[in-house]
């Protein structure tokens, strides 16, 4: 019994210093991330605020059967609109997003705002894709201007960046699966735009891959909308 006992607490013991070998570890590895994220910080370019004119000038092409060109102008100048300017329509993250904003179009119904979105490229198949999980209406932005007024770029960077790994393990755990075909290194964003003069009410910049949107800063721009017609 006794020498059953002492084993026993030799082997507690021994899981404890593994234990707290890994918690090291662990913690060392965050700091790395971390600090490496930092230093990617210095290399990206800072977000500049959107023109308003620029933006309703911006020449969009429809997707689909027929390809028909609008000035944005026309598309939230009655009723205001929810813009989501995709980054890569194949990527997990932006298809999680995409999901994620078309959960709340009844309540965008609700209020008599449209949903949509704007992308780069009109790869084909991928935009038909990306259509499953975005519920509104996607444009081409050939110009991309709604990625400007100066277009933010991350390259390699973002595999150093912690925040991007996690986000791309929450987007897998929850189903979602992408792939890297695309344009994908200028990072894009969401925008809530108000009707007449109203101008832009939400302007969220993507700081890197992942980065979505806050869903209830999105409603409480568009009730704000509401209230100010």
């Amino acid at each position: 019994m006794t020498v059953r006992t002492k084993s026993g607490e030799l082997f507690q013991s021994g899981l404890g210093a593994m234990w707290t070998a890994g918690a090291v570890l662990k913690a060392v590895g965050l700091f790395v991330a971390e600090l490496l994220s930092s230093i990617t910080n210095w290399f990206q370019t800072k977000p500049a605020w959107a023109n308003l004119r620029v933006l309703e000038d911006t020449e969009l092409k429809t997707t689909g059967g027929v390809h028909e060109r609008y000035k944005a102008q026309a598309l939230w100048q009655k009723t205001g609109a929810v813009v989501m300017v995709v980054r890569r329509p194949g990527s997990l993250l932006c298809r999680e997003e995409a999901a994620e904003l078309s959960s709340v179009l009844p309540q965008l119904q609700d209020m008599e705002v449209p949903l949509f979105a704007v992308v780069k490229e009109n790869i084909g198949k991928e935009l038909d894709t990306f259509k499953k999980y975005f519920t509104g209406k996607v444009y081409v932005d050939q110009q991309r201007k709604f990625y400007g007024p100066v277009h933010r770029w991350m390259f390699l960077s973002t595999f150093l960046r912690i925040g991007v790994w996690r986000s791309v393990w929450r987007a897998y755990r929850r189903g979602f699966r992408g792939n890297l075909r695309g344009e994908g290194f200028i990072l894009g964003g969401v925008f809530v735009i108000g009707p007449g003069d109203q101008g832009v009410l939400l302007e969220h910049r993507e700081k890197e891959s992942g980065d979505k949107v806050n869903m209830l800063a999105v409603l409480k721009a568009v009730r704000k909308m509401q209230k100010d017609r």
